[in-house]
Formats: C-alpha cells, sequence, structure tokens
C-alpha cells in the first residue's frame, strides 16, 4: 500500500535540520565544540534541583511555570506577567509562526540567521523572506526594504548565530521604530547574556508591544538537554502565544532547574568569565597563524578558510583529533567554520592543530 496522505503546502520544503555531531566514530574522548553548549555543564546548584524533581515524576509539572517566570522577573527586573516559557525558544519561534503566519502570509530574516526561522515559517504555510546582510551583520535598511503588505513577522537573532555578530539597542529601536504596527519583531536573544548591558531588548517591549523578545537556558546556562527557553514581551502579545502553548510544555525538572540556575549568579559570572577569557585566547591564537574570525560577541567564533576545500581539509583534520566542531555550509558559509569556545585546553589544543594545518597550507 502506497503512502496516501498529503502534507499541507510548505512542509515538504523543509530540509531536516541537522545539529552538531556528538561523537565520531572509533573515537573516544571526543571533545564536542559544535553546539555552543557550556564546556563547564549547568550550575550545581541546578543540577540538585532537577535530581530531586526525580521522586515526583508521577506529578504534571506546572502549567503556569509560576515560581520560574518570578525568579526570572527578579533576576531581570521585569514584569512576571509578560513572561512565556517554553520547551526551548524553538518552541516560542514555533508559537509565534503558528499565531501569526499562514498561507499568503510573508517572514523576513536575514540570510544567516537562526535556520529554525525558515524551518517555522514552512510548517506555517507561510513564505520565507531572506534578506541579506552587511558585512555579515543585520541590516536594518535591507529588512525595512523587504516588507510589504503580507509581512506578518521579522525574526532577528542578535548576537547572531552563526556569524556571532551584534547589532546595537539603537539600531533595533531604528528598525521596530520604521515596522508598521501590526508587524511582529522578534529579537532572538539566544546569545544575550554574553553581552555585557545588554538587556536583549526586553525594555524596548514597554514601548512597543510587538516586540517579543526570546531565551534560552541552553548557553550559558548549560543545560540544552532540559530544553528550556523563555520569552518576554507586552501582556497581549503573551495572552496570545499562551493560547497556542500546551499546558504542560515544560517538564518539571527543567523548571526546578532553571529556578536553581537562574538564582546562582555567582556560577552565572564565573561562566561569563571563563567563555570571555577562553573566547579572547582562542580567537588571538587563531589570528597569529592567519585565521581571522568575526568578531565574537558568543560563545563561539565564526572562522573563514578562504574556501570550501580548505574549511573541509581543516574540519577533517580536527575530526582526526578527535575535536567536533561545526561546518556552517547549511547557512551559506562554505568557507567557515563556527567553533565553540570550550574550555582552556581545548582552545590551546585547537590552535596547536591548526597551526600545523596552516603550515601544510604554506607547503
Amino acid at each position: 500500500m502506497k503512502f496516501a496522505p498529503t502534507p499541507k503546502s510548505g512542509i515538504l520544503d523543509i530540509d531536516l535540520y541537522v545539529g552538531g555531531k556528538g561523537h565520531l566514530d572509533g573515537v573516544e574522548n571526543v571533545v564536542k565544540l559544535s553546539s555552543n553548549e557550556n564546556p563547564h555543564g549547568p550550575s550545581p546548584r541546578a543540577i540538585d534541583a532537577f535530581k530531586a524533581e526525580a521522586k515526583f515524576l508521577n506529578y504534571y509539572p506546572s502549567s503556569d511555570h509560576a515560581e520560574l517566570r518570578e525568579t526570572l522577573a527578579e533576576v531581570h527586573g521585569l514584569d512576571a506577567e509578560r513572561i512565556i516559557c517554553s520547551n526551548g525558544s524553538d518552541e516560542l519561534i514555533s508559537f509565534l509562526t503558528q499565531a501569526f503566519a499562514g498561507e499568503g502570509d510573508e517572514v523576513i530574516f536575514t540570510e544567516y540567521g537562526f535556520l529554525m526561522y525558515k524551518v517555522c515559517t514552512l510548517s506555517a504555510g507561510a513564505t520565507p523572506v531572506v534578506v541579506t546582510e552587511k558585512d555579515r551583520h543585520t541590516d536594518v535598511d535591507a529588512i525595512l526594504a523587504a516588507v510589504t503588505e503580507n509581512t506578518k513577522l521579522v525574526f532577528i537573532a542578535n548576537p547572531n548565530n552563526p556569524t556571532s555578530t551584534f547589532i546595537e539597542l539603537s539600531e533595533i529601536e531604528r528598525l521596530v521604530a520604521g515596522l508598521p504596527e501590526h508587524i511582529v519583531l522578534v529579537l532572538d536573544g539566544a546569545y544575550a547574556e554574553f553581552v555585557d548591558g545588554y538587556d536583549g531588548g526586553a525594555s524596548l517591549s514597554d514601548t512597543y508591544p510587538n516586540i517579543v523578545m526570546t531565551r534560552t537556558f541552553s548557553k550559558v546556562y548549560g543545560m540544552g538537554g532540559a530544553r528550556l527557553g523563555w520569552g518576554y514581551s507586552s501582556k497581549p502579545m503573551i495572552e496570545i502565544l499562551s493560547r497556542v502553548r500546551g499546558p504542560f510544555n515544560v517538564n518539571s525538572g527543567a523548571l526546578a532547574a532553571g529556578v536553581a540556575a537562574a538564582k546562582d549568579i555567582e556560577y552565572f559570572e564565573l561562566c561569563i568569565k571563563r567563555n570571555a577569557k577562553a573566547r579572547d585566547r582562542l580567537a588571538k591564537g587563531l589570528a597569529d597563524i592567519g585565521l581571522q574570525s568575526e568578531p565574537s560577541f558568543t560563545n563561539f567564533v565564526l572562522v573563514d578558510f578562504g574556501s570550501e576545500t580548505d574549511a573541509d581539509a581543516a574540519d577533517k583534520l580536527l575530526q582526526h583529533n578527535g575535536i567536533l566542531i561545526r561546518a556552517v555550509k547549511g547557512y551559506g558559509l562554505p568557507s567557515c567554520l563556527r567553533i565553540t569556545v570550550g574550555k582552556m585546553v581545548d582552545c590551546d589544543r585547537i590552535v596547536s592543530i591548526l597551526t600545523e594545518f596552516q603550515k601544510g597550507r604554506a607547503t
């Protein structure tokens, strides 16, 4: 019997999302630097909180996420009623396209934007509109020029993945001020914590009710496996998104760990300092051997090898030495490799391996 069901328009146009590799056949003690995870892991308090929830697995988790929302509000100086929690920030992207985009609608994002923007747009039956970036930075003027009467959503990752670049809050405000009020501007702040003094755009939602900020516990908090994210916007926007949210979309272990992690300011600050120190050392080490990377505002660096052939060869050499990084051909950057900032010893090892690689290129 042949398969007869036909999905709605756009579904079969979706390329399956491929995450960073996690293992190498025949290689033990692999160093995984392919998914921008925190190499130091989560707060010990978060681990303890997660474990403590194990004995309550027979109960459904909280459906209003009140404790986590109140904790986030206290830590970030926000309104708990304007916070929504999710199964990773990816789920919020899905909520937004589901709620605001459909057949005949357009969703704008930049050429090197997070791949899930396109996936969720097509899943909703809407049309992706990709705008060019300027020197691998979000180009506000290009976005505004792409807006039509059919535009419903604009997605911006700031800082951006995989480029690691950042635009100032003033540029974001210029963008939202130029957008019609019915268009939703989504500020993806997965890496916002790595930019000193940046609130992810949360403050702008006080003036612009059509702004939604998304955040995640997967990066600096080291909780990618727990799948926990959250968003902040105006009350009317949160009420809309809450209508498409499942009642138990976040598990009890993740909620408890999230509360503990958010409260552990000391560990958070330690991770930020560790990342900054290792990132600067990695970037300088690469520059010293002739490999330039974009100035990074994240926990990874994007290194340009000049050609796809050389990028592939460098990737192969790193894998041979048990180090997994991320090729970004799927983002339209075939000559580049994205390297998560690992522990200091990992960064030194990468520079050492690529030093030999560079010597080989020179001969």
